[in-house]
């Protein structure tokens, strides 16, 4: 929400009352919608059972689904019924589209792919530049690491410490609070953080790692880099976005939960993503890795793969969802 909450391109962004009976009649009647667009895991009982009582459209985009789920199982008839609520599902794989299909909800899918992806490219044409990330670069070597969590941030520290005068590290932490990235100042010696930096009571020209404390710049940092870390894959939820580093043409490494998410697959598949356990193993994959084949593999794969939007904004015009007629 902080990060997007002045997003200009909507005329309101706010939280989702909580999902409830009571919440959902009168946030409905509130805002009165035309049309209800939910994105891949959003599935809100009391929400889409009124909206499809009101007969107010709602569409799913970048929906993913996988046989472990509770809509596919015996006993998931409440799951299967928010499905049914839905004009049309517009998923990323014909794996998720034959598994909808397969409980009844063929004619009201189609495959299109993850809009994220349209998102990163329009990131990726619009550059941002910054300045005390190209200036902290000194022409080395550069890992960028975002997103990153205590497990990631130590096996990071592992690697860093034998490729100090080599390598430099900007590293963007999920949690941004000031007991975090005192742990990181203490886990990284040689470090400055951003703000300090910027309120010019650090240079940062000496230091070897730099550390993001503010939210919103991510997206852009992942350009500076040799190669790019994403974080959370040592949480059972999985990584972050390897989208927003992979468009810049970069390696990407992550921790070894990836399975949730198909650009992860499919990038290891290809040899542009590789998944670490430890310091020893980023070691040995980032001297092995083509960083020039890698990075081209990862940026084609990202463009050959967006164009999400253009469909679904397409298919919303043909049904005229958004006139007045």
């Amino acid at each position: 929400y902080e990060v997007r909450k002045n997003y200009a391109g909507a005329d309101l962004v706010m939280y989702l009352p909580a999902d409830s009976e009571k919440n959902a009649k009168q946030f409905i009647a509130a805002v009165e919608p035309s049309l209800v667009i939910f994105v891949k895991y959003e599935f809100w009982h009391f929400y889409l059972s009124e909206l499809k009582q009101q007969s107010i459209p709602v569409i799913l985009i970048a929906g993913i689904f996988r046989p472990t789920q509770p809509f596919f199982k015996w006993w998931g008839f409440f799951h299967r019924n928010m499905l049914h609520c839905f004009k049309h599902l517009f998923v990323q794989n014909e794996t998720s589209q034959h598994l909808l299909e397969s409980i009844g909800l063929a004619g009201k899918t189609s495959v299109c792919g993850d809009t994220r992806f349209d998102r990163v490219v329009e990131l990726a044409g619009n550059p941002k530049p910054i300045q005390v990330a190209e200036a902290f670069r000194h022409g080395r070597n550069l890992l960028v690491a975002g997103s990153t969590w205590k497990e990631d941030e130590e096996l990071i520290a592992g690697w860093f410490s034998k490729h100090k005068t080599d390598w430099q590290l900007i590293i963007a932490p999920h949690e941004i609070e000031q007991k975090n990235i005192e742990r990181l100042l203490h886990l990284f010696p040689a470090a400055v953080t951003y703000s300090a930096i910027q309120n010019q009571t650090n240079s940062g020209q000496k230091q070897a790692v730099l550390i993001i404390d503010n939210i919103g710049m991510l997206s852009y940092l992942y350009a500076y880099g040799t190669v790019c870390y994403v974080g959370g894959g040592f949480n059972k939820s999985g990584h972050h976005n390897i989208l927003e580093a992979a468009v810049y043409g970069k390696p990407v490494f992550t921790g070894p939960v990836f399975e949730k998410f198909s650009e992860s697959v499919e990038l290891k598949r290809l040899g542009a993503s590789f998944t670490v356990h430890n310091a020893t193993e980023l070691e040995q994959l980032i001297q092995q890795t083509d960083v020039e084949k890698a990075g081209g593999i990862a940026a084609e794969y990202v463009f050959r793969k967006s164009g999400a939007t253009k469909l679904i904004t397409g298919w919303v015009q043909e049904k005229r969802l958004l006139t007045s007629e």
